[in-house]
């Protein structure tokens, strides 16, 4: 049998910067529960599929705020520790299981001692692969499979920051600038790919701060962007092309964000069905006539999408999985499944890790039966071979969905072994399927109601009134003393663009609007924008003959110490002259 059309794992791998800022509940624990539950569970599945015969061929985005982080030593010792204590913290709870009492349920008890032993194993083992099997080296180990052909690594903004929001080209493009050099630096080659923030983009057109006050200006479609840099592909929502309007990946997760959405739907009309397009297939993009450059764009498949990120209908919430809410303090384990999402945390029954490896078998043979019919019955409509792609957070699978690694396991291998499927990263794609297929996309993202509210609201517009400023104090900083040959200042300069990059990174607005953690995402907001501002205030003095006093500087000391990110970002990328060669 023939091959009807091409499958597309991509997988969006990001956390903010938390390295120094703060454990828990909120900070570096988000990293170390990231790693434990996702990362190393994900590298074990692509080791066992290469064992196997099988190569994965996942399209992988590793942010370059996540990669400094990994690679960070300060990340490398607080993991094991972080591992050690849940290994402690399940011993802690086998015995407490041991010790029965007239009113405990024996059967109960031995069930959840033998789960507690699990866990006890399972940060165990995680110990031994972090340091003998990856050696400390998670960005390593990742590399060895691009090198190796199995996977491809894409990239993104540098710290997240929400391109189509930022003021300053300059800004846009340092964010890109410092991505690529750092993707470079990290896995040896440029990256081909990225994945915009929040798949985020904004055409060609007029522009002017959405906080007023400004003259509208024409500014470029982010692919002009991403042509300079060599960037052949992004993702797309599929609103973006079809023409719908869209309801957001986010919705299931967050209620916070259905009070954004009825306040910015309210007089929203849908597109003509006559403009929609076939999200099976890649396309050029270009929003302005004389661009040249050769972008493609990725549309993310909505029907396979439904099924692992709804609440409703999504496969992680099954009853037989484990509950990502439910908690046994003070060690924090689970024991408890899903059961219904109608029940509260109370009425949780016991988790069955035999019952949920049956669930896990079934919900990836599905999906598999579904990517067949669709490029069968649905991709005929595609120029040359149908692909799907299908792009998820990377942290939905082990972390929010336990089981979510070995569900990608049986799928992968599932897929591969059918005759009429192919296994294809976004590059492998492009090099063996040309379109001629070109469309102007609409501005938008794949938040709620396919804009930027949940980035941009009555919420967050504070955020946006603090980075503006300091957009254009950078641009005017990088032109008066980038080149300046005090290496006191060369040494500010590299910490006053690592402080704008940490300032503009997208998940400050998103926790705040999530309510997720909103306390923290206003601290680091207001944080960043301080030592960013200190650290102007030093260059002033410096760069006009005097010396900055003692407290600030010692301030300042502890910044370069603390936010270590980006070694190689030239301050330079931000003075926004002669970014491109043709003119507008």
């Amino acid at each position: 049998m023939s091959v009807v059309g091409a499958f597309s794992l991509v997988l969006h791998t990001h956390l903010p910067y938390v390295i120094s800022h703060g454990k828990w509940p909120h900070g570096m624990d988000w990293l170390n529960e990231a790693a434990a539950e996702t990362y190393i569970p994900l590298l074990r599945v692509f080791d066992q599929l290469t064992r196997e015969g099988i190569s994965p061929k996942v399209t992988l985005g590793l942010t370059p705020v996540i990669c400094e982080q990994m690679a960070d030593s300060v990340f490398k010792e607080e993991f094991i520790s972080y591992l050690t204590l849940k290994a402690e913290a399940a011993k802690i709870d086998v015995a407490s299981f041991q010790k029965t009492s007239a009113d405990t349920d024996a059967e109960t008890n031995l069930h959840m001692r033998r789960l507690a032993e699990d866990w006890e194993s399972y940060y165990t083992e995680l110990i031994r692969d972090f340091t003998e099997t990856y050696h400390q080296d998670l960005v390593g180990a990742f590399r060895r499979l691009q090198d190796d052909g199995h996977i491809e690594i894409i990239t993104c903004a540098a710290t997240h920051g929400y391109l189509p929001l930022l003021y300053e080209d300059s800004s846009i493009d340092a964010q890109l600038r410092t991505a690529v050099e750092s993707h470079k630096r990290h896995f040896g080659r440029a990256p081909q790919g990225i994945w915009l923030p929040e798949c985020a983009y904004r055409p060609f057109r007029e522009w002017s701060s959405p906080l007023g006050g400004d003259v509208s200006r024409m500014r470029r479609g982010l692919e002009e962007f991403l042509d300079r840099h060599n960037l052949r592909y992004f993702y797309v929502d599929s609103h973006l092309i079809e023409g719908g309007k869209a309801l957001g990946v986010y919705m299931e997760r967050f209620e916070a964000l259905k009070k954004y959405w009825m306040d910015f739907s309210k007089g929203y009309t849908e597109v003509n069905e006559e403009f929609k397009r076939s999200p099976y297939q890649t396309y050029l993009v270009r929003s302005r006539g004389n661009f040249l450059g050769r972008v493609y764009a990725y549309v993310r498949d909505p029907r396979t999408g439904l099924q692992v990120w709804s609440g409703e209908h999504g496969y992680p919430g099954d009853g037989q999985y484990l509950d990502f809410h439910k908690k046994r303090w003070p060690g924090g384990h689970r024991y408890w499944r899903v059961t219904s999402a109608k029940v509260g945390l109370g009425e949780k029954q016991l988790y069955h890790p035999e019952k949920a490896r049956e669930r896990i078998l079934e919900n990836a043979g599905h999906f598999k039966e579904i990517v067949r019919q669709i490029l069968v019955h649905e991709g005929t409509d595609a120029e040359g071979l149908p692909v799907i792609a299908a792009p998820f957070d990377t942290e939905l699978f082990g972390h929010w969905w336990f089981e979510g690694p070995r569900w990608i396991y049986h799928m992968l291998k599932w897929v591969n072994e059918d005759p009429n499927l192919a296994l294809m990263t976004g590059s492998e794609y492009l090099d063996q399927v040309t379109t001629h297929r070109v469309v102007s996309l609409p501005e938008g993202s794949w938040g709620e109601g396919g804009f930027h509210h949940i980035w941009f609201n009555p919420d967050t517009t504070w955020t946006w009134e603090l980075i503006y400023p300091a957009e254009r104090k950078m641009r005017e900083a990088a032109r008066q003393w980038g080149h300046h040959k005090d290496p006191r200042v060369k040494e500010a300069m590299k910490q006053l663009a690592v402080e704008l990059l940490l300032l503009q990174s997208s998940d400050w607005q998103f926790l705040i609007s999530t309510v997720s953690a909103r306390d923290y995402a206003e601290t680091r907001v207001v944080e960043h924008n301080h030592d960013f501002n200190l650290i102007h205030e030093i260059l002033l003095k410096l760069t006009s003959g005097q010396e900055p006093d003692g407290q600030a500087w010692s301030q300042y000391q502890s910044i370069r110490q603390r936010d270590t990110l980006f070694p190689d970002a030239d301050p330079n990328w931000w003075r926004g002259e002669n970014l491109f060669s043709d003119p507008d």
